[in-house]
């Protein structure tokens, strides 16, 4: 409980009121701004987040789920500031609380930073020669399509290391989508990867161009040469 009043306190000091109304308006009136930029919300918290070092990974869990009920949306993004920092005490065994986590108040920024917490947790059991997809499959079939962004997003920055095939095939799966959020993250997954093996994405584009979005095949698309 001291760690919550003081974090309370830090970002109640360095929350500027007359941000908080465009901060809302830009996430479309769904959150309450206490009115913190994010490098004011990061440079406040450090110190309180640097000193929560050596926690299990149940408390660190117990943190966030504690700050994601508080209804200022910097609050959640401090919770993911924190859960980022202290990445190396999770496991994929963490990775349920963790989507459970990114369905309460979801939105892009949420869900997307939850998606970041996941990716560097799986790609840390990947080096360790585990499951660098573990609860994914699952994910990319799920009812909420939130999580099924998730799944399409946890490979972001992997680089030589993505699981191409995987990633394909996941975006064929989504394809049909109307959903905006999923028809975007197919996008930006193919895009992320093209960083590293352009002809790669290119060729998928051009043979299953048909099946994607004209939104997915821009995203993907973005950085190629004309």
């Amino acid at each position: 409980m001291e760690f919550h009043a003081a974090l309370k306190t830090a970002l109640e000091a360095a929350a500027d009121p007359g941000r908080a109304a465009p901060m809302q308006a830009y996430m479309r009136g769904q959150f309450v701004f206490l009115g913190v930029a994010a490098p004011q919300r990061r440079l406040a918290a450090r110190d309180l987040l640097a000193g929560l070092k050596g926690i299990s990974a149940g408390e660190l869990l117990e943190h966030a789920q504690q700050l994601w009920q508080l209804p200022e949306r910097e609050y959640q993004h401090v919770a993911l500031d924190m859960l980022a920092l202290h990445r190396r005490q999770l496991g994929k065994a963490h990775i349920p609380a963790l989507l459970a986590l990114a369905r309460q108040r979801a939105w892009w920024d949420s869900v997307d930073g939850v998606a970041a917490i996941v990716g560097d947790v799986l790609q840390a059991e990947r080096r360790r020669g585990g499951d660098g997809h573990a609860h994914m499959d699952a994910a990319l079939r799920h009812e909420d399509f939130w999580l099924r962004r998730i799944a399409l997003l946890h490979q972001l920055g992997w680089r030589g290391a993505t699981d191409a095939a995987w990633l394909f095939d996941a975006a064929l799966a989504l394809a049909h989508e109307d959903e905006f959020f999923i028809r975007k993250a197919i996008g930006w997954a193919l895009r992320d990867y093209a960083r590293h093996a352009p002809a790669a994405v290119m060729a998928f584009v051009t043979r299953h161009g048909r099946q994607l979005s004209p939104l997915s095949r821009r995203e993907a698309l973005k950085h190629q040469p004309r």
